[in-house]
């Protein structure tokens, strides 16, 4: 599956969510990841987020394709990693 993760976290937990973030997907901006996952690999970065979250105060989204190919990604302004989907467009 193809997976689209943004969070937003109090900020002294931000390292630690980017951290395992990069474990699993690509870095694309502040806050957001994308890539493709296994459902194993998924579980596990769910779950090592719920470990890390005080879900009172944070918030993270995952938006969950069967494939990269049914979306296109636009990007206004500067991309932050461009090399993360072949995909995108600079407008």
């Amino acid at each position: 599956m193809y997976v689209i993760m943004v969070y937003d976290i109090e900020e002294k937990r931000v390292g630690k969510i980017l951290k395992i973030g990069r474990e699993y997907l690509t870095w694309i901006q502040n806050s957001v990841f994308e890539g493709e996952i296994t459902a194993a690999k998924f579980r596990e970065l769910k779950s090592k987020i719920k470990d890390k979250i005080e879900e009172e105060k944070d918030s993270v989204l995952f938006f969950k394709l069967k494939t990269k190919d049914l979306f296109d990604k636009e990007v206004i302004g500067t991309e932050k990693n461009p090399l993360a989907n072949g995909t995108s467009y600079t407008i």
